[in-house]
């Protein structure tokens, strides 16, 4: 049995280039998942730098008026001097809509 040099070489391109073929296929998926993961981490950076940003400026504002602080240390708190009257509202409650039609007459 002889073989020629040229089926070697042509078996050995073959072999080799769907090996680069299979290796670029597999390459191109993952680094397009690895830049949409990276993109959307720097989305998410963008919004907690925002969130960051706001709270140093709320910070800041507690900082320099002592007034508003006080405030916000007795709402949170439920603290009222002496003489005064606290109301305690309930979150999330909705003005009742079952009364008759504000737009037009009743009928």
């Amino acid at each position: 049995m002889r073989v020629s040099i040229r089926k070697v070489l042509f078996a050995c391109v073959l072999v080799g280039g769907a090996a680069y073929g299979i290796t670029i296929l597999h390459g191109v998926h993952p680094s397009a998942e690895k830049r949409r993961q990276i993109e959307q981490l720097e989305k998410e950076n963008e919004v907690l730098i925002r969130q960051i940003a706001a709270k140093q400026n709320y910070l800041d504002r507690m900082q320099q008026n002592p007034d508003e602080l006080e405030l916000e240390i007795k709402g949170r708190l439920g603290l009222v001097n002496k003489g005064s009257r606290s109301f305690i509202l309930q979150d999330g409650t909705k003005p009742d809509k079952t009364g008759p039609d504000k737009t037009g007459p009743e009928r």
